[in-house]
Parts: structure tokens; C-alpha cells; sequence
């Protein structure tokens, strides 16, 4: 199993949902988060006074998936997310031990 870690831009939420029910990922985490790479944040004008946001607004996106099913789900996210410019975001892949559900001790692949 591995866990599957996205971070995009949050008007993609949805088209990256719709993707990865598509190839039959029912379950997904996302929170708002904030940060920056290579982008770096930009200036903004309010009330006549210019100021840095250092850090953009994000959706952090949380999956565990079948070893299987990771090549799939990465390029699901990949399509639904790419817009072509600086911010798209990242992509982490990381090994799961152990899962288990908490309602019926299913435990595994099964609990996914």
C-alpha cells in the first residue's frame, strides 16, 4: 500500500476528484493548506499599500492506495491538476505499514 500526497491548486479540487473516481479511487482526505515553492508568493495592492504573500493558498490532498493502483492515481492527479504554469504542485508517494478500520478491524488492503 502507499499513501499518496497532492498538493494543487484549489480550483482543481474537483476535476481531480471527478479523475480519480473515474478509475475507481472512492476515498480522499483534502485540506486547505498554504505555502510556496519556485512561485514564491507575489505582491498584492490593499487600500493603497502594497504587501508580499508569501504563502498561496493550497489543497493538500491525502490518499492510500493499492501498490498497484499508484501509477494510475498519479496520472489521474497529473491530468486533472496540470494547467501549464508555475504552481501546479507536487506529487509525494510514501510506503503504508498498516491500515486499519476502525468500525469493523478490517485491517490491509481490505480496509482501504
Amino acid at each position: 500500500m502507499k499513501k499518496v500526497d497532492a498538493i494543487i491548486k484549489p480550483f482543481k479540487l474537483d476535476d481531480v476528484r471527478e479523475a480519480l473516481s473515474d478509475i475507481g479511487i472512492t476515498g480522499m482526505t483534502a485540506t486547505e493548506v498554504k505555502g510556496f515553492g519556485r512561485q514564491k508568493g507575489h505582491t498584492e495592492l490593499y487600500r493603497g499599500a502594497e504587501y508580499v504573500v508569501d504563502f498561496l493558498p493550497k489543497v493538500k490532498i491525502e490518499l492510500v492506495v493499492a501498490e498497484e493502483q499508484v501509477d494510475q492515481c498519479i496520472e489521474a492527479i497529473t491530468n486533472a491538476s496540470r494547467t501549464g504554469k508555475i504552481g501546479d504542485g507536487k506529487i509525494f508517494v510514501s510506503p503504508i505499514e498498516q491500515v486499519v478500520r476502525i468500525r469493523t478491524g478490517e485491517t490491509g488492503k481490505e480496509a482501504i
